[in-house]
């Protein structure tokens, strides 16, 4: 079997060099992107047993084909974090721009690198030819690119920006992944409860119709309501669909969505919880801009287009305007009641001793885990709640439905 020399570089950005044997170089290339290395070179051995010159690229280009057209959180997380690689490893942007199309698995997002490669050839800054894209790079990831480029430090803050995605993408899974089973268990009871009505009601209720007895309440009530959603069934769902696209219409509206934002954080019991995920995403993003060197008038003018709450949002702006006329940023965190105290604290401290960027990823930590056991407890809670409540409903259907068999029961017996 032929032997296939390769450089390739770890997640920590360490060149590693090494002989696999295989019967291609793209079944070479595939071997190692499952090892989670990224392949610099891959070179055959020619007739003397000597590596021949063969760059990887040139395999990928003609061999490796992206799987899907969309471009999802993740591809961007793993291009952020390739280029910090290759740009720490002292590769130059536009080869690492080359090397990270020809290996991504989007073809949406392997079109983007290309356009960015060409802009730059153009004479455009690397943050300038992502701005051209801003339907795919956030504020946020455009202006931690500007820093890093006039700091000179662009491999370390994409570095961590690449901490940042990867962190915020783990904790959204964590979110999703405790809402999943409440979600679940709700739609079962939802369909279980319109299978009882719609089908199992009706077979009753004709039963019911050839015996001459007075049927109790109940038993009335739910046969009505049967009726009701059988005869209007396609209404109430257009009801409900059309409803639902009034009041998306109405929520992507400024106003619409600020009243809507207002409503979550003002929900009984949940209204914390609200108020500390849009808090956490804050700190997680001020963490990451103050430790990349971005001054912090321009971090919080960041935060305040990215964190992606019209409230908070216009809170930060506030904010903004007493930290530029010199108030420290505790006290303007004070100011906006929107905090609470413990976050105020660490933050003065914060300012006093120089270790800001440190105090807002202490904040985050903290917030990530409160919202955590949060969701733990609500799921552990919804549960017997959803199953009580499915139960005491299906108890009383049943129970309609069998009254009036007691009472002919009891006829019969006389």
């Amino acid at each position: 079997m032929p032997k296939y020399f390769y450089v390739a570089r770890n997640k920590a950005g360490t060149k590693v060099n090494g002989v696999e044997e295989g019967l291609s170089q793209d079944e070479i290339v595939s071997r190692l992107q499952a090892k989670d290395l990224l392949v610099v070179n891959v070179t055959g051995e020619d007739s003397k047993g000597a590596p021949a010159p063969l760059d990887a690229q040139e395999v990928f280009k003609s061999k490796f084909k992206p799987k899907y057209n969309r471009i999802t959180a993740q591809d961007l997380t793993l291009f952020c974090r390739q280029l910090a690689t290759l740009l720490g490893a002292g590769v130059t942007i536009l080869r690492s721009l080359d090397i990270i199309s020809n290996q991504v698995s989007s073809r949406r997002l392997q079109g983007v690198i290309k356009d960015l490669e060409k802009n730059m050839e153009a004479g455009l800054s690397f943050h300038d030819a992502m701005s051209k894209h801003s339907n795919i790079f956030s504020e946020f990831w455009i202006h931690l690119v500007e820093s890093g480029e006039a700091s000179g430090n662009l491999a370390v803050v994409l570095s961590r920006l690449a901490a940042y995605l990867e962190r915020y993408g783990a904790f959204k899974k964590k979110i999703i992944s405790a809402l999943i089973y409440p979600a679940i268990l709700l739609v079962a009871g939802i369909a279980a409860l319109l299978f009882m009505t719609i089908k199992i009601v009706p077979t009753f209720a004709n039963i019911f119709s050839g015996f001459n007895i007075k049927l109790p309440f109940l038993t009335v009530l739910l046969v009505e309501i049967s009726k009701f959603i059988r005869g209007y069934f396609l209404v109430i769902i257009a009801v409900l669909v059309i409803g639902s696209w009034l009041i998306r219409r109405y929520i992507a509206t400024r106003e619409g969505r600020k009243r809507f934002e207002r409503f979550l954080l003002q929900l009984p019991g949940f209204g914390e919880f609200f108020r500390t995920l849009v808090i956490e995403r804050f700190t997680s993003e001020m963490s990451t801009l103050v430790e990349s060197g971005v001054p912090i008038l321009y971090s919080l003018e960041i935060s305040e287009r990215s964190v992606d709450n019209l409230v908070l949002g216009d809170i930060i702006r506030n904010i903004k305007d007493d930290v530029r006329v010199g108030k420290p940023l505790g006290q303007a965190l004070e100011k906006s009641h929107f905090f609470d105290p413990m976050a105020v604290q660490m933050i003065n401290i914060g300012e006093e001793i120089g270790e800001l960027s440190s105090m807002f990823k202490r904040l985050d930590t903290f917030y990530q885990e409160y919202l955590e056991t949060f969701l733990a407890r609500l799921v552990s809670m919804f549960e017997p709640i959803m199953l009580v409540f499915i139960g005491a409903v299906i108890g009383l259907m049943v129970i309609g439905m069998f009254l009036p068999i007691f009472e002919i029961s009891q006829i019969g017996g006389k």
